[in-house]
């Protein structure tokens, strides 16, 4: 993977987040990918959970914004940085993301764990 492969899937991954599309959403990760939303969770295992998850916990259409950029890229694995933000009724919220990531031979995630923190 290169720096440019990293940040083309990250622009996929955030078109996928924003149309909930299932397809699209599968096809970002391998077969039996693992994902963490935090590096102490225990992991949804493989793909078929993945977009079981991502269509359960939907953020409601224009509520959010999000923006991520690979940080480091070594070989099959890289690091990425960014903020997602949100607009709700309790006003605006702003998380740092980092997330780990680890690729298969076709460019999709096998490994993915986000690492966030809320600014205040």
């Amino acid at each position: 993977m290169t720096r440019d492969d990293v940040n083309r899937w990250l622009t996929r991954y955030v078109e996928a987040w924003r149309s909930y599309e299932p397809d699209a959403i599968g096809d970002l990760f391998s077969e039996g990918a693992e994902y963490r939303y935090q590096p102490w969770d225990e992991p949804l295992e493989g793909r078929r959970a993945i977009v079981a998850d991502w269509l359960a916990n939907r953020d409601e259409p224009g509520s959010y914004e999000a923006e991520y950029t690979a940080f480091a890229v070594d070989g099959d694995r890289a690091a990425a940085t960014g903020t997602s933000r949100y607009d709700g009724a309790a006003g605006r919220k702003t998380y740092h993301n980092v997330f780990l990531l680890t690729f298969d031979g076709d460019g999709r995630c096998r490994e993915f764990t986000e690492v966030f923190i809320e600014q205040r």
